[in-house]
């Protein structure tokens, strides 16, 4: 099986989705939301090259794979999926080239290294979203549910920078749906999360928008300065149990007087 290698595509540095990032991250009480937004080059330098040629092996670039249906579509009710059985029949159609699938198995790599390996997804755990609105709404409803009011004043600064960055109408999106039990989206404690890229050919640039929710009883998404500070109190609960038994007393922090 071809393993990627995980310096390929290139993260593009961007202060505004770094922000937004950040604000994408918040505990609601009984969850955490681990939202991010990164952009990511898909220009191809000699290794990379490499690298694509290794996975086209099983096929030619331009080989079309086939797709799952777009979550739209399943997130729609049986009879008005009935009322256009040729609409119907394209989003069961969807296809996308290797190139393209390896671009989004790339960047999941890159955006989750060293974590977690896509290496072995495939494409019919992704899907191509027609509608721009549809996925907007969605991402709007999920963000909205889960910490409120709050979501009203971001959500429009992170579609407008977004389009800032790749132009969503210029954009084919694709969404991950994995239906396997070995990446993020799949351990103890998620309840839910979204997977969307945002690709310009023109450009040669995916936006990847992802967010997920864990229980905090899972214990995952700690925040790292709550680490850090664990390890500080950890290392004075040392040093005073160490003065502790070499003094016979321990050491107070009142200063002195």
């Amino acid at each position: 099986m071809f393993k990627f290698s995980y310096e390929k595509m290139k993260l593009l540095e961007n202060s505004s989705f770094e922000a937004l990032s950040s604000q994408l991250c918040v505990e609601t009480g009984d969850s955490r939301i681990l939202g991010r937004i990164e952009s990511y080059s898909c220009k191809m330098a000699g290794d990379d090259k490499h690298m694509f040629k290794q996975f086209c092996q099983e096929g030619e670039p331009h080989v079309l794979e086939a797709l799952s249906p777009p979550q739209s579509t399943c997130a729609t009710s049986p009879s008005q999926l009935g009322k256009s059985s040729e609409e119907g029949e394209d989003h069961l159609s969807d296809k996308c080239c290797r190139k393209t699938l390896f671009y989004l198995i790339t960047t999941l790599n890159e955006s989750f290294k060293p974590d977690y390996d896509f290496s072995t997804a495939r494409s019919h755990e992704f899907s191509r979203e027609p509608s721009l609105n549809w996925v907007a709404n969605a991402v709007n409803s999920s963000m909205f549910s889960a910490v409120g009011e709050e979501f009203n004043s971001l959500g429009p600064e992170v579609w407008n920078t977004i389009d800032q960055e790749i132009n969503l109408q210029g954009c084919d999106i694709y969404s991950y749906n994995p239906d396997l039990d070995s990446d993020p989206f799949g351990e103890e404690g998620s309840l839910w999360s979204f997977n969307y890229f945002f690709y310009n050919k023109k450009l040669k640039r995916i936006v990847f928008l992802t967010c997920r929710s864990v229980s905090v009883l899972s214990g995952y998404g700690r925040d790292s300065q709550d680490n850090e500070l664990d390890m500080e109190l950890e290392d004075e609960e040392e040093m005073d149990g160490f003065a502790e038994d070499r003094y016979g007393q321990r050491p107070s922090h009142d200063p002195v007087t």
